[in-house]
């Protein structure tokens, strides 16, 4: 149970990136407030980098610009200006007109002020006459501009005026509810036509409003179609969303933007589909506008300032636009002049025209150009979140470091080009920030594991092999301990055993303390030849040492050295010998084996506690040949396997074709003389030797005996001529049974 607790428990990198997800979708669903501010602002990001795009030409502005301001005096300008305005854009045939500008005051007008004095006091004194007062009333009639504008929105039909709505109790603390109730009757007319609410959907998160500024009533009254100019931006100052409906009181509000188009497309059915969670949609006609639960439309701005074409209003009332710049067009009316500006923010500019807005939703809806943020774009957002991180966690683990950088780096590029283009190509606003940082922060939650894991693990190592390899060796395997995973491989290996000969009778004649001196002096000048050539010192057993070459790094030429170290052993022992001698110690001798073979090769033990180490029987028959040195009284005899490795380097001689204990197969075996530099002192007697040998495999034994004994005439101490003699010598006076294959039958391990 433990065991099983302890492996849950256990940290991966598979375990780091469900859990990176699983954050993820915490913050995702809570929608924290940071990483929101980072998409928007990504959103944006992606927005500007798709470019311009050209309006669909229905909609014009008229702005109360500098110009005008030059040509018709300061703003405020008189009401009987705008309904020259108002009658100048119907006579160029504009289709529906909206004010991004609310008539809140009657206009400060003093010659109506001054004639409705003067006509009080005529009647107070009594001095006039009925004719004169038909004269003054006339008079004030006229002097009335706000009647004047009236009358012009009344006559256009295709008005529309803007109005604010107040969105905190703070705001209508002055007023009373009368004047509220008068607000509430004076934008009648932008109300939805319909609004259809499903079951359950009784409390829905809109924008409510506690009062309503509109216009003055004469002006309200004249007006056909009336609609609200609040803005919201984001937290950021940004305005992103266009809030198409609000609820004030009981009922229902359109925007100016949607108001206006109503006007524009000729009072379609306006349909408000509200469900349990909030607004599904808004229906003009046959048009279904996607809009979050809130109402409020995203806006697909289609560049900076001035995509929609801007007529100055002093060009319009001086005739300076031809009629077919405004004919059957929708308009806008606002202000671009610095000071009465109505600033706002954009993703494409910090300096953009509110009225602008207006144009752009109202371009979004007639061409149903809209982006798309809605329900099943969240639930693909979910799915993209777990699946880049699930590819993150099963994908950087199996790379180094470095590609792990590469690898990464790819895989946020390709999904951030990916995003982007299905966002410039389809309208689909897909959560960029969640999935970018799920796979950053996976990729750096692994890599830190790795490190915290990798460091642990080379510490281990390091442990473990800084006294069996050199320390570039170790080095080497620290870029990659994985090598050095437990359990086996099969290789093709070189393995190396040594050992003293008679090495009881030299502990007899030591003391101790002399015995453990010579045999670490010896066991380092070997392990020093081993670790020259990058071998693996695998381990000391007893007087014996066992080195392996080709693991646990790679070493195409592991043969080769091999048996550079065996000559190398030879020639430290030399001088060991000679040292030992001269201190009085005794004589030491070693035997040498060499076999290159399949092997397993690996870390044998458990998890706590393991040994690197060869097993096989291409081993086994390495040890062996180290103890069939005894037999010939060689230092170092290699196989045929060993010998087929190592090319024109290396100077031997065959000796014989064994039959191993425990083997099926002969193994013909060598001995290793020196590098083949030196080959001239022994190319005699081993041409002679292998002649020998020839006849001996062949049955010549008179033949046989004569060229082993020609052998001792040039090299009297070598025992392999002297062994052969006397074995031809028994052959000849008991011959061998059946056929004679040369084959000698060792009879111990």
């Amino acid at each position: 149970m433990k065991e099983r607790l302890k492996k849950i428990l256990s940290v991966s990198p598979l375990k780091i990136a469900a859990l990176v997800i699983l954050i993820a979708l915490v913050l995702f669903f809570v929608d924290a407030p940071f990483l929101r501010f980072m998409e928007l602002k990504a959103l944006d990001l992606r927005m500007v980098s798709r470019g311009a795009m050209p309006s669909g030409g229905e909609t014009i502005i008229v702005t109360i610009d500098e110009k005008s301001l030059s040509e018709l005096g300061r703003w405020p300008w008189p009401r009987t200006t705008i309904a020259k305005l108002v009658d100048a854009l119907k006579g160029y045939g504009a289709k529906a007109v909206g004010f991004d500008i609310v008539f809140a005051e009657p206009d400060d007008n003093s010659s109506l002020k001054t004639v409705a004095e003067l006509a009080r006091d005529v009647r107070n004194v009594g001095i006039g006459n009925n004719r004169l007062y038909g004269l003054l009333e006339q008079k004030q009639k006229e002097a009335d501009t706000d009647a004047a504008l009236a009358r012009s929105i009344e006559k256009a039909k295709n008005i529309t005026l803007g109005y604010f709505f107040h969105i905190t109790q703070k705001e209508v603390g002055h007023l009373t509810e009368q004047q509220i109730i008068a607000g509430e009757n004076a934008i009648a007319n932008s109300r939805f036509q319909m609004v259809r609410a499903k079951k359950g959907a009784d409390e829905y998160p809109l924008i409510h409003a506690y009062a309503a500024q509109p216009n003055i009533p004469q002006l309200s009254e004249a007006a056909e179609n009336g609609g609200y100019f609040n803005a919201f931006p984001d937290s950021d100052g940004v305005i992103r969303w266009s809030p198409l409906v609000i609820k004030f009181r009981d009922n229902h509000y359109a925007s100016l933007s949607l108001s206006l188009l109503v006007q524009y497309l000729e009072w379609p059915m306006l349909v408000l589909n509200v469900a349990e969670f909030g607004v599904e949609n808004i229906r003009l006609d046959k048009v279904e506008i996607p809009t979050d639960e809130s109402g409020r439309l995203l806006v697909n701005y289609l560049g900076p300032a001035k995509t929609f074409p801007h007529y100055a209003v002093s060009d319009i009332l001086n005739g300076r636009i031809s009629a077919d710049k405004i004919n059957g067009k929708i308009v806008l009316v606002g202000a671009t002049a610095t000071g009465i500006y109505d600033l706002r923010v954009t993703p494409f500019s910090a300096v953009y025209p509110g009225v602008e807005i207006h144009a752009t939703v109202i371009d979004n809806i007639l061409h149903h150009n809209f982006l798309i943020h809605s329900g099943w774009t969240k639930f693909l957002d979910v799915c993209l979140i777990i699946v880049v991180g699930l590819i993150m966690g099963f994908a950087i683990p199996r790379v180094r470091a470095m590609a792990g950088i590469g690898l990464s780096l790819v895989l946020v590029s390709a999904f951030v080009m990916a995003n982007t283009a299905i966002f410039v190509r389809y309208n689909v606003w897909m959560n960029l920030i969640y999935p970018v940082l799920t796979m950053i922060t996976i990729y750096l939650g692994i890599t830190v594991y790795r490190y915290v894991t990798e460091e642990r693990e080379k510490k281990k190592v390091r442990g473990a092999f800084q006294y069996y390899l050199t320390a570039s060796v170790v080095n080497e395997i620290l870029k990659d301990p994985s090598k050095l995973k437990l359990g086996g491989d099969k290789k093709n290996l070189s393995v190396l055993f040594s050992d003293i000969r008679g090495f009881t009778s030299i502990a007899e004649k030591l003391t101790p303390e002399e015995l453990v001196h010579l045999l670490n002096e010896y066991l380092t000048a070997m392990t020093d030849v081993v670790f020259k050539y990058d071998g693996l010192l695998d381990k000391y057993i007893g007087d014996a040492v066992m080195a392996v070459f080709g693991a646990p790094l790679d070493q195409p030429d592991h043969a080769l050295r091999a048996c550079r170290t065996a000559i190398d052993m030879m020639s430290e022992l030399r001088r060991l010998r000679e040292k030992w001698a001269a201190e009085g110690r005794p004589d030491v001798n070693i035997g040498v084996g060499i076999n290159t073979g399949d092997m397993v090769v690996g870390n044998m033990g458990s998890q706590m506690r393991f040994d690197y180490t060869v097993m096989g029987d291409s081993v086994n028959l390495a040890s062996r040949l180290e103890g069939t040195n005894k037999e010939y009284k060689t230092n170092v005899i290699i196989s045929e396997f060993t010998h087929d490795e190592i090319n024109d380097e290396f100077f031997c001689r065959e000796l014989d074709s064994v039959q191993v204990k425990g083997k099926k197969r002969p193994v013909r075996i060598f001995e290793l003389l020196g590098y083949r530099k030196d080959a001239p002192q022994w190319q005699e007697f081993v041409s002679r030797f292998e002649a020998g040998l020839d006849k001996y495999r062949t049955g010549l034994w008179d033949e046989a005996i004569a060229d082993f004994q020609s052998v001792l005439e040039v090299r009297p101490e070598d025992y392999p001529a002297r062994l052969y003699i006397e074995r031809c010598e028994a052959l000849k006076e008991h011959p061998p049974e059946g056929e004679w294959d040369g084959v000698f039958t060792m009879t111990t391990k």
